[in-house]
């Protein structure tokens, strides 16, 4: 999906957009640049409250095109500069990381592009056999009997 379709269809504000037609594959939400430097896949638009310089260098270090600023927090200028010479888009909403991350979700179902289950976004088993830890060994079980 284009960038611009991906605005337009989550409500997004585009406070900077270098190139429109760039394509979203995904999303990837943090609010440590270090996670996201290690994790966030290439075409995932960035949800953060990070309003500063160093998310537009992460984005180019891992192939974002966008970064989605959360709680309609400010963008400072220094960051839309960095922002437009790199070619990262600045993204804005009101909504928290939570809302916004299912917000894109749901259009990324719908524009034929599954959104990723809950276990590949934990990085752990998610079914409901799994426990709080992960291990599979669920501590306790209630039966009706």
């Amino acid at each position: 999906m284009t960038l611009k379709d991906f605005i337009d269809a989550c409500g997004f504000e585009g406070v900077v957009v270098p190139d429109a037609q760039a394509a979203v594959t995904g999303a990837y939400t943090s609010d440590l640049l270090s996670d996201a430097m290690a994790h966030c896949p290439d075409g995932a638009v960035l949800v953060t409250v990070q309003n500063h310089k160093n998310s537009v260098a992460v984005c180019t270090l891992v192939g974002s095109p966008a970064i989605l600023v959360v709680h309609s927090r400010e963008i400072p200028e220094d960051m839309r500069t960095v922002a437009q010479r790199e070619g990262v888009a600045l993204l804005r909403t009101p909504d928290d990381q939570f809302t916004a991350s299912c917000k894109i979700g749901a259009v990324l179902a719908m524009s034929g592009r599954d959104a990723p289950s809950q276990a590949s976004v934990s990085g752990r088993d998610a079914s409901p056999q799994a426990s709080a830890d992960g291990s599979g060994n669920r501590p306790y079980h209630q039966t009706r009997g």
